[in-house]
């Protein structure tokens, strides 16, 4: 396995950055630009830098947010096309759980429920500029969003877990919904109903041909991702616990739990994400709920059902019966 320290972003999201500044006569050090090769994908270290150089030449407190606000389809590689070529909204929010270490290793999405509110949380990896970064990840995702639906969708709120940058009035009118600030969380917010809008770009056969490309991509970066590895073996072997994984990896399960440490994670957490992403495509099926349990390594029906509540606030049964959180 290669050094996890080699997290990386696609180079179009890097492009992007720059792009924005070029539109705003913003100067960029020519030594950070010159790392930046067509075609190969960007280390998490120079993509940090670039974030930097860009805030520090802004005047914008929010050049964060605008620049999420101005993001395209193209800038998120094949994933953004494989999400807007998703039937629902909520087939591409599980897709983007799924393929979101293609765009970069910069955080990760956990989808979730609480009654009839859904949630696409973005929970950063991030030491340098998170606050702005954090507002580009979750802007892009609402404007892309809107796009993809054709105006149709209407979120229920944006939730930012730092203090705002600028005047709260701000964020309000350039984002059109209402914003939360010191809440703990980085999120966006809905009702569960919406999960089943149409989207405009809808091409079930696109998305299956872009699906392989991203399964390639995501096997590609496996290598240098111990995150990647880790949601690999849990997906293959959902029984295995901790020590088991770790040993498969040639790790000890204390050194494990470092390692994911080192990149905002821990075990526990990583596998509860990717068994409630099994499990709600098992509750989609003709496996009963039993059956899913036991597939999962849950010691009986009844420890499933309270983990499943937990993940999405309703019982594995209501939510295959389709009650508004089929997510």
């Amino acid at each position: 396995m290669g050094d996890t320290s080699e997290h990386s972003v696609t180079p179009l999201y890097s492009q992007a950055i720059v792009q924005a500044a070029q539109r705003q006569g913003l100067m960029l050090p020519a030594a950070l630009l010159a790392e930046l090769r067509p075609g190969q994908r960007v280390p998490l270290a120079t993509q940090d830098a670039l974030w930097d150089a860009f805030c520090a030449a802004s005047s914008d407190p929010l050049a964060g947010l605008q620049l999420g606000l101005e993001m395209q389809i193209g800038h998120l590689d094949s994933v953004g096309m494989l999400l807007v070529t998703c039937d629902t909204f909520g087939e591409a929010l599980e897709e983007l759980v799924e393929y979101a270490p293609v765009v970069g290793d910069g955080g990760e999405f956990v989808l979730h429920s609480e009654g009839d509110q859904a949630f696409i949380d973005y929970q950063p990896h991030l030491r340098i500029r998170s606050a702005e970064r954090v507002e580009a990840v979750l802007a892009s995702m609402l404007s892309l969003t809107r796009w993809a639906t054709g105006g149709r969708f209407q979120p229920s709120g944006i939730w930012f877990a730092h203090a705002p940058l600028a005047a709260p009035d701000e964020y309000h009118s350039l984002l059109g919904c209402p914003v939360h600030f010191n809440a703990g969380c980085n999120h966006l917010g809905f009702a569960t109903d919406q999960l089943a809008l149409p989207q405009i770009q809808a091409n079930s056969a696109l998305r299956d041909h872009l699906r392989q490309l991203a399964d390639h991509n995501l096997a590609a970066l496996g290598q240098h991702s111990l995150t990647a590895d880790v949601q690999r073996l849990v997906r293959q072997h959902p029984r295995w616990g901790k020590e088991r994984v770790a040993a498969e990896l040639d790790l000890s399960g204390r050194h494990l739990n470092r390692r994911l440490g080192e990149e905002g994670l821990s075990f526990k957490s990583l596998r509860e994400s990717v068994l409630q992403q099994m499990a709600c495509r098992a509750l989609q099926g003709d496996q009963r709920v039993a059956e899913i349990a036991e597939s999962l390594g849950f010691s009986d029906e009844g420890a499933f059902v309270r983990a499943f509540r937990r993940w999405q606030g309703v019982t594995p049964a209501r939510y295959k019966a389709g009650d508004g959180s089929a997510l």
